[in-house]
């Protein structure tokens, strides 16, 4: 093993034994040496390769560097995935991958080494960018496996044909226009309009979708996604997301360690469930920051309990108005193609039911617990009979 194999592997000791004193020695060490970008960034691929094996993806990697080291841990994760992923042919990673990439900005943007690079592009010392990639590769290092959702990259095969009833890039594209509109409107009566055309288009692709499956030579299997569930107040979040899900016949399984959420469903069922969460999450902010501050009767702050029981309330809410809507749009949907929906529906969702227990084995339930405040239970709901679902608003 080289000098710089060892000293990296020295300061990954010293922070699984968290002796800071001994890690910066390491990583001192470290930046004095000519080869140290050279093994570093080959360490850090290493890493990142291993990690795809382990069912990760490279949103999965940016967000936990991020939340659980610094958003500059994210911005260099970011960067070393771009720079590990050239390895592959484009036509051997999965495209959903690559949207993920274009979505972080990520991209190989320096030339020469990388360490020097990032360091200019900080104003940073060399010691403390050496530090910066020693903590990123500590974490990579450490993460647990996770359920595999896609083939890794060198094994994804791109269909020679797309599916007759995936959603196309340019319907996604005037939904999530669709859906902007309705956020930065302050009029009520405009924002139901962007929200239901956004909510038609996915409902009809949906149900399209469902029909299409259950014809011969149909069977799209569940697919799954990862849906980032941020500080603070994740619970209430997590339940949203949950109850949306749900609505949309997709099933949601929290991992609040590594702050994300698996959601499992048909492929036109997961986006509108991520766009719908991202957007009611969007009013539900609106909603709070028009509430103003809250104090207790002697001056004291209670912002932290409104809000956990605003949001709490506002998931309830959404849920109930989700499942009536549903239900109504079912059976709308069935008066007007002059056929059953629920049975097809319903093989769907047991579909999906089977794909949690395939992925998820030893699933474990737990009953949440958070502050309460009447206040922030009532304008919750009341924020919530006020938000936008789309065309379920029928």
């Amino acid at each position: 093993m080289s000098r710089a194999n060892e000293l990296i592997g020295a300061a990954m000791e010293a922070l699984a034994r968290e002796d800071q004193a001994a890690f910066d020695s390491a990583a001192a060490f470290l930046a004095d040496r000519d080869d140290a970008d050279r093994v570093l960034v080959a360490a850090a691929t290493r890493a990142i390769s291993a990690l795809w094996r382990n069912g990760w993806q490279p949103a999965d990697v940016v967000r936990i560097a991020a939340r659980r080291l610094s958003d500059w841990h994210g911005r260099a994760a970011a960067d070393l995935v771009a720079f590990e992923l050239r390895a592959y042919a484009p036509a051997t990673v999965d495209e959903r991958w690559r949207d993920q990439l274009a979505g972080l900005e990520a991209a190989v943007w320096w030339q020469g080494g990388y360490l020097a690079a990032r360091r200019a592009r900080d104003g940073a010392s060399r010691l403390m960018t050496v530090s910066g990639v020693l903590e990123l590769l500590g974490l990579l290092t450490g993460l647990p496996r996770l359920e595999s959702l896609s083939p890794p990259p060198g094994a994804a095969r791109r269909p020679v044909l797309a599916r007759p009833h995936a959603v196309s890039e340019k319907t996604l594209t005037r939904v999530r226009a669709l859906l902007a509109q309705a956020e930065s409107t302050t009029y009520e009566a405009e924002a139901q309009t962007f929200t239901s055309a956004a909510q038609s288009l996915m409902a009809k692709y949906s149900i399209d979708a469902a029909m299409l499956d259950a014809q011969p030579g149909g069977g799209e299997a569940p697919a799954g996604i990862r849906v980032g569930v941020d500080a603070p107040y994740e619970q209430p979040k997590a339940v949203l997301l949950s109850l949306v899900a749900e609505a949309n016949r997709c099933r949601v399984i929290w991992s609040q360690e590594l702050g994300f959420a698996t959601v499992l469903g048909f492929a036109a069922d997961l986006s509108w469930v991520e766009m719908l969460f991202t957007s009611l999450l969007v009013q539900a902010q609106t909603a709070l920051v028009n509430s103003g501050t809250k104090k207790h009767g002697g001056g004291r702050s209670r912002n932290k309990a409104f809000r956990q029981s605003f949001l709490s309330a506002f998931a309830s809410r959404i849920g109930e108005r989700l499942a009536e809507a549903t239900a109504g749009a079912v059976a709308q949907e069935s008066a007007s193609r002059g056929t059953d929906l629920v049975p097809v529906l319903a093989a769907r969702e047991q579909e999906v039911e089977q794909a949690v227990e395939r992925l998820f084995p030893n699933l474990v339930s737990h009953r949440m617990r958070t502050a309460w405040d009447r206040e922030g239970w009532v304008a919750g709901r009341t924020a919530a009979d006020q938000a936008s679902l789309g065309g379920r608003d029928r």
